[in-house]
């Protein structure tokens, strides 16, 4: 019944959902309340508001986190008219739906849980974890409790989204690798981007992952099931972009079109109209065995190690 009302709602413009933050130490914040709240914005998406936010206390081992919570809380609060609030709960029972927000993975989890409890369905901005465990334990509580929920980078509503193929026999997505030591999984801060990428193109099915290290360049290839092979070029510096292999041409990725947030805000807002993922679990899940397996190779000096 509740989903259908979203559904109403949305189809009829009748209400404008109130959506709240989690985590305040993330340019996302700002970037995403200025296309949902700003109607002069040329990427904006209607039919929900940011109207409340949970500034939280930030990582001290993080230095782009601790030193940026003030900032871009202080920025929501005079530019979007965002109230603050002390706590995760408060937040809950002003809003509709939560964007988590806050940039460290590994605090994610325990965050999650107060959104559970509240039944406030939730987007989880990336990474959703900074380990797989993390992650296997997020969608087990998120599906005790029936709340919908998901996470994806941008990167995967892009240019990446208009290259799935049916006769696909394999892709190479490349992108900024930026590792973060902090986390168990230290492509889940940055690299996720270019590996959802590649998920986005090949879909679910990988077995094995071998992970070449290098001081400015990381190769990730990974085999799926059928055979394809996916190959994720992770670098120091440069840009971002996919390769497509089809049975009769390699296709190249077009230059994004828009803002780098436009699309995934507007599946966002989808998400909470109708309560159904864009993105299922499982696919999210098997990305985070993918770096999982990755990060095993890599210990074992470029072995192959297979998922979880």
């Amino acid at each position: 019944m509740k989903a259908l009302l979203f559904l109403f709602a949305a189809v009829c413009g009748a209400a404008e959902l109130r959506l709240g933050i989690i985590g305040t130490d993330t340019s996302h914040v700002v970037a995403f309340t200025r296309i949902l709240n700003d109607p002069s914005n040329p990427d904006h998406v209607p039919g929900a508001r940011v109207v409340a936010a949970y500034k939280g206390v930030g990582s001290p081992d993080l230095s782009y986190s601790h030193g940026r919570i003030e900032k871009f809380a202080a920025e929501l609060e005079s530019k979007f008219k965002v109230e603050l609030v002390p706590d995760i709960p408060t937040l809950c029972r002003k809003v509709d739906g939560v964007l988590l927000e806050s940039v460290d993975g590994r605090v994610h989890l325990k965050q999650a849980k107060e959104v559970f409890a509240a039944g406030k369905p939730v987007f989880i901005d990336k990474p959703l974890a900074a380990s797989l465990e993390d992650a296997r334990e997020i969608a087990r509580l998120a599906e005790r409790a029936g709340v919908p929920w998901f996470s994806a980078s941008g990167n995967r509503f892009g240019s990446v989204a208009g290259m799935k193929f049916d006769d696909l026999k394999g892709a190479l997505v490349w992108g900024p690798r930026d590792l973060e030591e902090h986390f168990p999984l230290d492509l889940s801060f940055y690299a996720i981007h270019s590996i959802e990428g590649l998920y986005t193109l090949m879909g679910t099915g990988c077995e094995e992952v071998r992970r070449i290290a290098g001081r400015d360049l990381d190769i990730l290839i990974g085999r799926w099931k059928d055979g394809r092979i996916g190959t994720v070029h992770a670098l120091g510096t440069g840009g971002s972009g996919a390769m497509v292999f089809r049975a009769k041409e390699v296709a190249r990725s077009e230059p994004r079109k828009g803002g780098a947030y436009s699309g995934l805000v507007s599946e966002i807002v989808k998400f909470f109209q109708t309560r159904k993922a864009p993105v299922s679990p499982a696919e999210t899940l098997e990305i985070f065995a993918f770096m999982d397996a990755a990060q095993r190779s890599k210990a074992a000096n470029g072995q192959p190690m297979k998922l979880r």
